[in-house]
């Protein structure tokens, strides 16, 4: 991505942590920038079209951190929440370590924005993430008697709420929070995680 469009994107989430998403103007993320509002234009039609972008930028930052993790299937069945949390905790900490991206992000989802951007958007680049789901549901069928959108949207909006808390200081950053907020994620989940055993067959 061009350095100037990067620029603005990291300066537009700053604005929005500092005057909120729907109050924060061009002028401002300019500011923060350190160019002129006409510059921006160039790069971004309108401050609509550029929070989209800030949040597929980050959206797609948080999707790259799959790419990098190793994986091992047979962990699922040694130990399986160890093996989620495996998954969940790079998750999590990179939202601690990322506070603007954090904060845009949590408020871009609740925004009048979201609902109409996420009907068209196209989330191919979390397509490790997805197979690594396809590899659980394989070993723990259980997992598809649940609904599957408000499993993902308890991981996730949780997920980011409280790396939220961490950053603005309502939480302290420490491995204690961590472990107690994948604690507080996977309650009752335990149970699906138990492969099933095959029928057996009656006589006839």
């Amino acid at each position: 991505m061009d350095n100037t469009r990067t620029r603005i994107i990291y300066a537009a989430m700053a604005a929005v942590r500092q005057y909120g998403l729907e109050g924060v103007r061009i002028q401002q993320v300019s500011e923060f920038a350190g160019i002129t509002p006409g510059a921006i234009y160039r790069h971004f039609a309108s401050k609509e079209q550029l929070l989209i972008e800030c949040f597929t930028y980050v959206d797609k930052q948080a999707a790259e951190i799959f790419e990098h993790l190793q994986f091992n299937p047979l962990a699922m069945l040694t130990d399986p929440m160890g093996a989620v949390k495996e998954l969940w905790q790079p998750y999590f900490r990179f939202w601690v370590a990322h506070p603007d991206e954090t904060i845009f992000y949590h408020r871009f989802r609740d925004s009048v924005f979201f609902p109409k951007y996420n009907r068209t958007r196209d989330v191919t680049y979390f397509n490790k993430f997805i197979g690594m789901v396809r590899a659980f549901k394989m070993v723990f069928p259980r997992l598809d008697r649940i609904n599957q959108d408000l499993l993902w949207l308890h991981v996730l909006t949780s997920t980011v709420m409280y790396a939220k808390y961490v950053v603005e200081g309502t939480l302290p950053n420490n491995r204690e929070t961590e472990d107690t907020v994948f604690q507080l994620l996977t309650t009752g989940l335990s149970g699906y995680l138990k492969p099933e055993r095959p029928k057996r067959g009656g006589r006839k």
